[in-house]
Order: C-alpha cells, then sequence, then structure tokens
C-alpha cells in the first residue's frame, strides 16, 4: 500500500501536534508556510517556506511531490487557502472556493444569511464618500470591521460619524474590497460553536462561553476565556445546531468542520456573528481536555478515513463532565523588566498548560507578525465553580511590569451570567 504524502498548509506552534500524529500514522508529511523558522517544520518529512496565499506555487509543489492530500485549520485564510489549492491541485477537499467564498466575504455572509433566515445584526456597507449616509440603517455604536480580512484586526465599537472617518482608511486596508462594513452593536453573551458535517448529517463538537474583556472602549473587546461546556448549553444547542445546518448545506460541506461564532440574550435569542470553514485555534486542545476527543485525529480522518470521523463523531458527548478554559492575557507594547508574579500565579493545580508568548526582556509588540498573546493558559476543574475560582486567581494575579513599574498586562473582568 502506498504511503499517502499529506500536505499541511501552516507551521506554527498548533500544528505541531498535527505534524507528529500523521508521522505516528505512517504518514509522509509536508509543511508549508511562509515563515521560514515556523516550529511544526522542525518535525514535517518535508517543508517549504511559501506564502500560503501563493496558490499556483504550491499546488505545484502538491503535484511534484506527489501530495494525495491537504489539510489546515484554525484560521480562515488557512481554510480558504487550502479550499483554493486543493482545486488548483486536483485534490480532495470539503469545500469549493466558488461556494467557500460565503463563509469568507462578509457581504456574501450577511447575503446568505438574509436568504436563509439567520438572524444576525443588522450590517450595511460604508463608503469613504457616504459614511453619514451609509450608517444610518445601522446606528451608534457599531461595530466597524473589514470587509474580508482575517484574525479581529480593524475592528472598532464606533459611536460618530467622525470617528469612522478618522479610521476609514485603517479598516480599510485590511480587507480587499475599498469599502468597510458596520453592524448593530449586540451585547449578549458570546459563544464559539465547533461542529463536523459527516456524510450531510451534523455533529456538535463543543460550545463554549466565548467571555471578552475591554481596555478601550473603541477597540472590540479582546477574548480573555473560552470555558467549556458553556453554562448555557441546554438552552442555545439546538436552535444553534438548526442555523448551523441550514448554512452548511447552502455553501455544499457534506463532510468537514464547520464553526460559528453567535450572541445569545433572552430577548433576541441568537444573533450569529459569523460561520466560518474550520476550527478555532488555541482553543481546540480544549477540547481533547474535556473530552479527550483528539482535534488532529478528526483533521487527518477528514483527508482520509471518513468511516473513523463519524464513528468517532457518533460516540462524541459534546456535553462535558470535565470543565476547561483557556485564558488568554494581552498586553500593552512595551519591555517586560518584571513577569515574576505572573510565574507565581501559574503554579496552581489546576494549571494544564502556561505558555509564555514573551519573557523578561523581551518587548510586546502589536501589528503584523506580531504574536497571539503574552500568555496563553490553559486550566481544568471538576465544576465551573472551582473554574471561576481558578480564573479569578489568575485575572487578579498575573503582571507584568516594565522598568518603570507600569503594569503592561491588559485587565481581565469576569463575565457576569
Amino acid at each position: 500500500m502506498q504511503q499517502h504524502k499529506l500536505m499541511i498548509l501552516g507551521g506554527m506552534d498548533e500544528f505541531v501536534e498535527l505534524v507528529k500524529e500523521a508521522k505516528a500514522r505512517g504518514y509522509n508529511t509536508v509543511v508549508c508556510d511562509g515563515y521560514e523558522d515556523s516550529p511544526a517544520k522542525a518535525f514535517a518529512d518535508k517543508a517549504y517556506t511559501i506564502d500560503v496565499r501563493d496558490t499556483d506555487a504550491i499546488a505545484k509543489v502538491c503535484k511534484e511531490d506527489g501530495v494525495d492530500g491537504i489539510i489546515a485549520s484554525f484560521s480562515d485564510l488557512l481554510a480558504e487557502c487550502i479550499v483554493n489549492i486543493a482545486d488548483a491541485a486536483g485534490l480532495p477537499c470539503y469545500a469549493v472556493p466558488e461556494r467557500f467564498r460565503y463563509l469568507r466575504e462578509k457581504p456574501l455572509m450577511k447575503g446568505m444569511f438574509a436568504e436563509l433566515d439567520v438572524p444576525t445584526p443588522n450590517t450595511v456597507k460604508v463608503h469613504k464618500d457616504s459614511i453619514a449616509e451609509d450608517i444610518k440603517a445601522v446606528g451608534f455604536p457599531c461595530v466597524v470591521k473589514p470587509a474580508n480580512g482575517y484574525g479581529s484586526r480593524g475592528i472598532y465599537i464606533l459611536d460618530n460619524v467622525k470617528d469612522i472617518e478618522e479610521r476609514f482608511d485603517e479598516i480599510a486596508s485590511y480587507s480587499s474590497f475599498d469599502y468597510i462594513l458596520a453592524e448593530r452593536f449586540i451585547n449578549g453573551h458570546e459563544f464559539n460553536m465547533m461542529n463536523w458535517m459527516i456524510d450531510g448529517e451534523l455533529y456538535t463538537l463543543s460550545i463554549a462561553d466565548r467571555e471578552t474583556s475591554s481596555n478601550d472602549p473603541t477597540v472590540i473587546p479582546y477574548v480573555t476565556r473560552c470555558a467549556y461546556p458553556s453554562r448555557l448549553m441546554d438552552v442555545v444547542y439546538e436552535p444553534a445546531r438548526e442555523i448551523v445546518k441550514k448554512v452548511a448545506d447552502y455553501v455544499g460541506i457534506k463532510t468537514g468542520p464547520i464553526s460559528m461564532q453567535f450572541f445569545f440574550d433572552e430577548e433576541e435569542g441568537i444573533q450569529v456573528c459569523e460561520i466560518a470553514g474550520r476550527l478555532f485555534g488555541y482553543e481546540h486542545e480544549l477540547v481533547t481536555l474535556s473530552s479527550g476527543m483528539s482535534v488532529e485525529g478528526l483533521l487527518l480522518d477528514q483527508v482520509y478515513d471518513h468511516a473513523s470521523l463519524k464513528e468517532k463523531m457518533a460516540s462524541h458527548d459534546p456535553f462535558f463532565t470535565v470543565n476547561s478554559a483557556g485564558l488568554y492575557f494581552h498586553g500593552d507594547e512595551g519591555v517586560i523588566a518584571d513577569a515574576s508574579k505572573a510565574k507565581e500565579a501559574v503554579d496552581i493545580p489546576e494549571m494544564v498548560e502556561a505558555k509564555f508568548y514573551y519573557e523578561e526582556g523581551d518587548e510586546i509588540k502589536h501589528g503584523v507578525g506580531a504574536k497571539p498573546y503574552v500568555l496563553r493558559c490553559y486550566i481544568t476543574a471538576e465544576d465551573r465553580g472551582a473554574l471561576d475560582e481558578a480564573t479569578e486567581h489568575l485575572f487578579s494575579g498575573v503582571h507584568m511590569l516594565d522598568a518603570d513599574g507600569k503594569e503592561l498586562i491588559y485587565p481581565d473582568t469576569m463575565t457576569d451570567y
């Protein structure tokens, strides 16, 4: 039997376990992204440094190297790229470019939501020469964002026309369109939901509470904790599944990952923020902690073993018995002089992993190429009360100071349910 050769698009730290598991299964692994020293490349059989958006170059590599499968996850950009590369290289994939656009281009997505009667915050296109007129249908405060950006860049909460005028060029620079989007600001509870379509049937992997904090009223709140399982699982589970299934059918995903971010409150019910053809990064490990399910294994099954994928998901229970959470610490730009309090705070029994992206002497930076967080923690507990206690300990105890004693870590607050 010929050995499978798998192209893994993306080589950052969240792909290391995927490469290792692929090799453990006996697959020949090829890792490709635009970064010379991506961590996952050190474990691959072969690696290329090519920008993931260079479809033709990577498709050529796939053909010349005899690649017979391709996978990526965890970011909208990577998901879009594997769909395009698979199409160009003649490789099997769970989606096709012309339909996948509905999960990448926000104006198309909003049109799809309207056609399918999916509840979503009212959204309008805003052009530079008609901001005041365009914004009337949404009002203030509103969320303004690029039309097809990624990575939460260029997203703000603004409450007047002047602020939009001042930020318009910056927001539009993250998109390939010359207009931006504005949508009604929703203040309900937020959720991340990960699912898999298998043979046209929807299986839910997880629903998490997506909790946020704010350091600047004009900037969209940053994620500080994703907690599994959601406190409101019983309330949102079935209506959320109905929405995801409709969208999956619309875009033609018969067997493949599909995730949703949404809001909920008792008055308006579910309001969908966005639906994506991928899983959530820097979070999928929590599924493993809460259920024992290997997300990396599911991704590999997606490429080569749909029968195993279906068997695993059919026996999976998204109403986890173990509580887990990812805590994400962000910070101001500056050089860390003292991280001792943070090092002390993470030394607790509930801690599974504390990953420091910056150490003493390092400079925290923002913008393109910046590290995703200052610190990321994964914790587990037997119940939500214990999980919350550990979270409060970390939120109050993690401090990093510059040479003048200024706090660099953004303030994190607990969500009130």
